[in-house]
């Protein structure tokens, strides 16, 4: 009988420890989050003058969390969008794995409950956890609709650019920096700065950044830089975000290897013309 006591003491006191260590802390993906997601997207569709696009964010349930259609996507667009980024949750991978599979042979997958393996979903990780995902449809190609996505996920992410975190700490290697500037992504983001591998092959929307310091540092082409004077026909794209097809007035500057140039929150600012391959970083201070 005594041992049996001391036996059963034992069991417990290991079923408690075991279930303290089952306990993990968990990051939850908020409304907030998730509108900082789509508005990175949606900036990034402005910048590559994306034809069209939904966005749609869910969590990492799949539960959808906020969506956003731009202006001439077609109908269907939002439905897909949420599919791609449900998929990318559940499965935790890109979409673009699960249509390559299928590509090569791998039919049967397609027989899947709530699936959806067409390029353009990407999960959004934070801090090694997956917290949910984004999906986009209907911009100018798949491969466009996962490059929105991908600006998209970075906004809470760094994972997901390869960057290694220690602490404060941020490190790419020359191999993802160099990957990030093929089309031009970002780096890094946060509430504090973003830092943006940025390729153009032609000029650009005149923009306007209420809230937003641009640090230009040019490492490869040349281009005409207009900063100040009136943007013409301005919107306001994003909170904070103006475009615009041109300015009127305003500096022009001839940017080359090496020069760096700063814009101050609120100063228009537009690569009227510019000789491609032309490739910057630029670290956007928020203020």
């Amino acid at each position: 009988m005594s041992s049996t006591k001391i036996l059963t003491a034992g069991f417990l006191l290991a079923a408690l420890t075991t279930g303290q260590a089952q306990l993990a802390e968990k990051q939850t993906l908020t409304l907030a989050g998730a509108k900082k997601v789509i508005a990175v997207a949606v900036a990034k569709a402005i910048e590559l003058n994306a034809p069209g696009g939904a966005i749609a964010v869910v969590d990492d349930g799949g539960n959808l969390m906020a969506v956003e259609r731009l202006d001439n996507t077609f109908a269907a667009g939002a439905l897909i969008s949420i599919g791609k980024a449900r998929t990318a949750a559940i499965f935790k991978r890109p979409t673009a794995v699960f249509e390559k599979i299928i590509r090569e042979g791998r039919t049967p997958m397609v027989a899947l409950n709530d699936f959806t393996p067409l390029q353009g979903g990407v999960p959004i990780e934070v801090n090694g956890q997956i917290v949910g995902a984004i999906g986009v449809s209907g911009a100018a190609s798949a491969q466009q609709d996962e490059e929105l996505a991908l600006a998209g996920a970075n906004a809470l992410s760094m994972s997901t650019n390869g960057a290694a975190q220690t602490s404060s700490v941020a490190f790419f290697d020359s191999k993802t920096v160099a990957a990030a500037f093929v089309k031009g992504r970002p780096l890094l983001e946060n509430g504090e700065y973003k830092i943006h591998a940025s390729h153009r092959d032609g000029p650009g929307k005149a923009e306007v950044h209420e809230h937003e310091t641009d640090i230009i540092y040019v490492l490869e082409g040349t281009a005409t830089f207009v900063t100040g004077g009136k943007v013409v026909g301005g919107e306001i794209t994003a909170p904070g975000e103006t475009r615009g097809a041109g300015i009127e007035g305003g500096e022009s500057r001839k940017l080359v290897k090496g020069d760096i140039i700063i814009v101050p929150q609120g100063v228009p600012h537009w690569f009227k013309d510019l000789k491609a391959p032309f490739n910057y970083y630029v670290v956007k201070s928020i203020n």
